[in-house]
């Protein structure tokens, strides 16, 4: 099997979760300045089997679009282009950064730990990625 890569796509910066080749552990993996994730993708792929990329999907308590979601949309044609050969499948990611907060106060990391926006963004990408393993 291969690896599904979770993205929490950001206008700065992205949070990027990974699951194991057995797709049963979901792990933060980085976070990365969203200007070079398309090439940090690349690399990643050829290091790496992944046979899926989910990306959030950012909705209103209404179930409308969020404002993000243009952002998104183009980065998902650009990911289409550049990595023709893996699905894109999104996933519903509401509250997913305050589950992330949230998470960092249950483990114990000080107030200036939890200032850290970018270990925010890598949780959230953890989180959406074990939401769609638990969904299989």
């Amino acid at each position: 099997m291969a690896r599904v890569l979770a993205i929490d796509f950001g206008t700065k910066r992205t949070g990027i979760a990974v699951t194991d080749e057995l797709q049963i552990i979901a792990s933060g993996l980085t976070t990365v300045d969203t200007k070079q994730l398309l090439q940090f993708l690349k690399d990643y792929t050829t290091k790496e089997s992944v046979e899926l990329f989910l990306v959030g999907e950012p909705k209103q308590m209404d179930n409308s679009a969020s404002e993000s979601e243009v952002h998104i949309a183009n980065f998902i044609i650009k990911l289409e282009k550049t990595i023709p050969n893996i699905p894109v499948k999104r996933i519903d990611e509401r509250f997913t950064s305050k589950m992330a907060f949230q998470t960092m106060i249950d483990s114990g990391l000080k107030k200036n730990q939890r200032k850290n926006k970018g270990l925010i963004d890598e949780i959230s990408a953890t989180l959406i990625l074990q939401s769609y393993l638990y969904s299989k």
